[in-house]
């Protein structure tokens, strides 16, 4: 058991420096370089063990992804309106450390990112064309048009933020309700205790975060890249190549370690908030000049469709879908919100100290989830209405592919060239942000849980991490991506389940839930005062058959036993 104190101190008196362990770094980072040379080396090779690896975790495990990923939805949801909602994510005393409206902006920073530059417009418009299997649509109609909504809400709000939640509360409770430090591992001390969890089994959890972060960021890195490659290639003339996609990739990297040398206030900081404003006004923009009652028609249109069909689109498998679309689309995303949910879920739980567990996932669950709804609705709703009005002839580029969905919205409209060229910034901005906070989470994982790693190792961490990127684009691109991704968070799913084990362990018995309140609680009481009044109309009972069956009948509340009250208290009348 472990001998931590049960409310810890303010995180800004934890520790803040620890060595990084060199058995988790020498391992991890010997792992990332093994598939970097291998995928660089034997590139035939790595793609065909590769594929075959995917068509094998689809046939067998496909299943498990789409079980994992509503699990931790409907957990997400029990746990909020459960009595464990009314726990206090620090002392019960704390105070949150941010104000409402403050933790509600970086929750939404959190909301924006890479993925959403590059499938904002691109994943709409592709269902559009081509309507999911068993959606029953036809390609280029109203009803394909709202069905691509639906899934593109699907894919993106509430399930990916069930999963970060987890990881999240997880986070959270162990660092501030529990004092223990800033690792996965230390999640798991319930389960398997605190010397394993700072052991090798706690490493082992450690080094599985490691690499689903790498590959995971590596995944965002590379869409990042394929975007600005096309970017420039329709904005600039530049020839598309993985030639200029490596050079992208070195010049970003070039930047992120500018960006870590400078610090994380001065760095990450400050491109974040540039990030959130470009954002804002690109989405803006085109709400405005494009089809702006469309854009209002289509978020409470798409949000109801959505939530009616979220049950048919969350039990969906491969055993009457295609299973090639499941993994190129909703396998692929669970697979990649889960590599991400280290990332995410320490970032979330850093800024909730103080905030009960219920404030905390309604917050996580809605606020992110709702900023996305609207980015979806405005960019992938005009791009639809704009192809289906005859403005713009989107459709036709969809074989392109999504990186170049955006660009072609932004040049149907007004002002092209220059808001193409700040999505190419915007994006670029997301890349060194990702990489640099990405770091630092695997420079914390990789150093006992520091708040603040050596910064070498931060630098080391992200430059592995463009790595696979560029290794990966020049193995496959797009294709090699999704394929790194599902086969890390393989294990991982079986590492995230496992994590809310230990967590509802931990929950159940913290006393700041309140008492349980058990499902046959009445009926025990009802049991208790039929046995009673049966056997007390005429004293206390003599057979000692009926004294157990009383005491069995439910007499722990302090009222049972063989008092001299006849076990009921009060005047020992038994009344």
């Amino acid at each position: 058991m472990s001998t931590e104190p049960t409310y810890p101190v303010a995180p800004d008196q934890q520790p803040q420096e620890q060595p990084p362990d060199p058995t988790i770094v020498t391992i991890g980072v010997v792992a990332v370089l093994l598939v970097v040379g291998w995928a660089s080396i034997g590139k035939d090779n790595f793609a065909g063990v590769s594929d075959a690896a995917l068509g094998w975790v689809l046939g067998n495990f496909g299943w498990l992804f789409v079980v994992a990923a509503d699990f931790f939805l409907v957990l997400c949801v029990v746990i909020a309106f459960s009595r464990f909602g009314m726990i206090r994510l620090g002392r019960d005393d704390a105070e949150p450390e941010f104000t409402n409206l403050a933790w509600i902006a970086m929750m939404f920073s959190a909301g924006m990112g890479i993925g959403l530059m590059f499938y904002g417009v691109g994943e709409p418009l592709q269902h559009y064309v081509s309507p999911p299997p068993g959606s029953g649509a036809e390609g280029e109609t109203l009803d394909a048009a709202r069905t691509a909504m639906e899934y593109s809400f699907f894919h993106w709000t509430l399930t990916p933020w069930a999963i970060y939640g987890v990881a999240g509360l997880a986070l959270a409770y162990a660092g501030f309700r529990k004092a223990r430090s800033n690792r996965l591992s230390s999640a798991f001390v319930p389960l398997i205790g605190e010397r394993r969890a700072n052991g090798r089994p706690g490493k082992a959890i450690d080094l599985l975060a490691v690499f689903a972060t790498v590959f995971g960021t590596a995944t965002s890195l590379g869409l990042g890249t394929l975007q600005v490659a096309q970017g420039l290639h329709l904005t600039a003339g530049t020839p598309d190549s993985r030639t200029l996609d490596l050079i992208i990739i070195a010049s970003l990297s070039a930047a992120f370690v500018a960006s870590a040398f400078s610090g994380l206030h001065r760095g990450v900081k400050w491109l974040s908030t540039i990030n959130i404003l470009l954002a804002a006004l690109l989405m803006t923009f085109v709400f405005v000049v494009g089809p702006t009652v469309y854009a209002l028609d289509t978020i409470p249109a798409s949000l109801g469709g959505y939530l009616s069909q979220l049950l048919p689109m969350a039990s969906r498998t491969g055993a009457f879908t295609d299973p090639h679309w499941m993994g190129k689309w909703t396998v692929f995303y669970w697979a990649w919100w889960l590599s991400w949910a280290p990332f995410v879920g320490t970032f979330l739980a850093r800024i909730s100290h103080g905030r009960t567990i219920r404030e905390f996932l309604i917050g996580v669950l809605l606020v992110p989830s709702g900023a996305t709804m609207v980015w979806f609705s405005v960019m992938g709703g005009s791009a639809i209405r704009r192809d289906a009005t005859g403005q713009a002839h989107l459709a036709e580029r969809v074989d392109e592919g999504a990186e170049a969905s955006l660009f072609g919205l932004l040049d149907s409209l007004p002002l092209g060239t220059l808001t193409s060229w700040v999505a190419m910034v915007l994006v670029m901005t997301y890349f060194v942000t990702s990489a640099d906070s990405a770091s630092l989470v695997m420079g914390s994982l990789t150093s006992r849980g520091a708040l603040h790693p050596r910064t070498w190792l931060v630098i080391l961490w992200g430059t592995l991490m463009a790595s696979v990127a560029a290794v990966l684009l020049v193995a496959g691109g797009l294709t090699a991506l999704q394929t790194a991704t599902i086969l890390v968070a393989l294990p991982f799913a079986l590492v995230m389940l496992a994590l809310c084990w230990s967590l509802l362990t931990e929950l159940r018995e913290d006393p700041g839930a309140g008492p349980p309140r058990h499902a046959l609680h009445g009926l025990r009481d009802a049991v208790t005062a039929m046995v009673g009044e049966a056997v007390t109309q005429h004293g206390r009972p003599r057979h000692p058959r009926l004294q157990r069956l009383r005491r069995a009948a439910g007499m722990r509340r302090g009222e049972g036993g063989d008092r001299g009250d006849g076990g009921y208290g009060g005047d020992g009348s038994g009344q």
